[in-house]
């Protein structure tokens, strides 16, 4: 990964957040922004994990702090999970993601959210999960299953099958009840022009 899509990635992140990507609004997020803290630490180490001379140098240092926040915000979202741009912890509390699962760009996870592998069955593996898709609190999504893009997921649902593109999906299990998707949920998402510059 070249520095540039590491930045990248740690202001699409900023800008899901507060609608601006500057370094004051870094800065500032960096100290109070408790959410966008792990984000910030979780791409930083996944980044100096990655670099030929950052990983004797930097990367221990990342381990650590970010092995710290684990336990401060209850978030464990391994640095090596492939997410996608614009990622968006609502509240921090309780998130648990397997390193094996793929999030694309533009998801907001809440608190309380589990993104789980299943070891055996049909759904053996880790969910994947689509652009723009918004995981209500306390939302489980269990084992190889697939959230197409523009979905939303309704709190406390728990999801063992695939979800198709645009979907709402509520309940024990999941049921799709309608196809308004996550329109509404997912903001500030206009930020790679901005960002390309």
């Amino acid at each position: 990964m070249r520095f540039s899509e590491y930045k990248y990635l740690v202001m699409s992140d900023l800008y899901r957040i507060t609608g601006k990507a500057d370094a004051l609004t870094l800065i500032r997020y960096l100290l109070v922004g408790e959410a966008f803290k792990y984000s910030f630490w979780m791409r930083t180490c996944g980044y100096t994990k990655r670099h030929r001379l950052l990983k004797f140098a930097l990367f221990p240092l990342c381990r650590f702090r970010l092995g710290q926040l684990i336990y401060k915000f209850g978030i464990s979202i391994p640095s090596g999970t492939r997410i996608g741009s614009g990622f968006y912890i609502g509240h921090f509390g309780g998130i648990v993601v397997n390193g094996e699962s793929v999030i694309g760009k533009n998801c907001n996870i809440s608190q309380g959210v589990t993104l789980g592998q299943a070891n055996r069955g049909r759904n053996k593996g880790c969910p994947i999960v689509g652009d723009n898709v918004y995981i209500g609190p306390g939302a489980k999504l269990v084992g190889a299953v697939r959230i197409g893009n523009n979905v939303a997921i309704g709190a406390n649902a728990v999801v063992t099958r695939d979800v198709p593109d645009n979907a709402v999906v509520v309940g024990i299990p999941a049921r799709v009840i309608s196809q308004e998707g996550s329109a509404g949920y997912v903001n500030n998402t206009d930020y790679e022009d901005k960002l390309r510059r």
